[in-house]
């Protein structure tokens, strides 16, 4: 007796195109079932607000070359400037000699100060074409011996046109203490005919190019001069002098 066994298809689908479904396997081997990837969920991006660095270093990059700019524009204004004043003005320094001195007192007082008088003459020139030197006021001239000061007085108010000489005549008066040592040492360099005086000046000036004044500047004089006598009323000999000056800006 012959058997038949009939084989029934499975119920497999065939893939005939595409990639193959997803095979979810069972605890037990089995199959259980063609099931779908699971659900993925974009995860959330968040954008930084801070500027990239390279940004900053840009902004900083542009804002050093501004400067240097800048910096390099005011130095050739500055530059131009200062060129074209000198070549249309050429500024030159006033010159200050003293041109004469004279005693008009010498006097030991009873209580052993010592009143003094000096008439001092000082050659002040101008050598500048269109240059104008105005003398301000607070000016101050002073004659010391040994450190200490005998006289003082002061410059007097005036415009100094273009290459000008102009001889200033200026009075100084005063009274200071006259120790003893200052006493000998003054009769040493009477006897010996050489008397070292410095005369320190102190002179205000504005300049004006043109009709355009420019800032207050003030001029420093050292004159260390050797005389061949102190006695009131006689003609004083000047035997040396030496000049030494400065610029004082106000």
């Amino acid at each position: 007796m012959s058997h038949h066994h009939r084989v029934h298809p499975m119920d497999v689908e065939t893939n005939t195109g595409g990639p193959p479904k997803y095979v979810m396997l069972s605890e037990n081997g089995g199959d259980a079932g063609v099931r779908p990837p699971p659900y993925r969920r974009n995860i959330p991006r968040y954008h930084s607000t801070a500027q990239p660095y390279k940004k900053k270093g840009n902004c900083c990059l542009k804002c050093i070359c501004c400067f240097y700019c800048f910096l390099f524009i005011l130095i050739f204004g500055v530059s131009a400037f200062v060129f074209y004043v000198h070549a249309i003005y050429q500024p030159k320094m006033p010159t200050y000699k003293v041109d004469h001195i004279g005693i008009g007192a010498f006097d030991l007082q009873a209580d052993f100060s010592l009143y003094t008088e000096f008439d001092v003459t000082v050659r002040a020139e101008n050598p500048n074409e269109r240059i104008t030197i105005f003398y301000a006021p607070e000016s101050s001239i002073a004659i010391t011996y040994s450190d200490s000061t005998l006289c003082t007085g002061k410059i007097p108010t005036f415009k100094q046109g273009h290459q000008n000489v102009t001889f200033m005549d200026i009075v100084l008066k005063g009274k200071s203490e006259f120790g003893s040592g200052l006493q000998e040492a003054l009769l040493d360099n009477r006897k010996t005919g050489k008397i070292p005086l410095l005369i320190i000046v102190r002179a205000p000036i504005v300049i004006e190019m043109g009709d355009l004044p420019l800032k207050q500047v003030t001029f420093l004089v050292n004159c260390s001069l050797v005389i061949d006598s102190l006695t009131p009323r006689k003609q004083v000999k000047i035997l040396s002098t030496t000049y030494h000056g400065a610029i004082e800006l106000s």
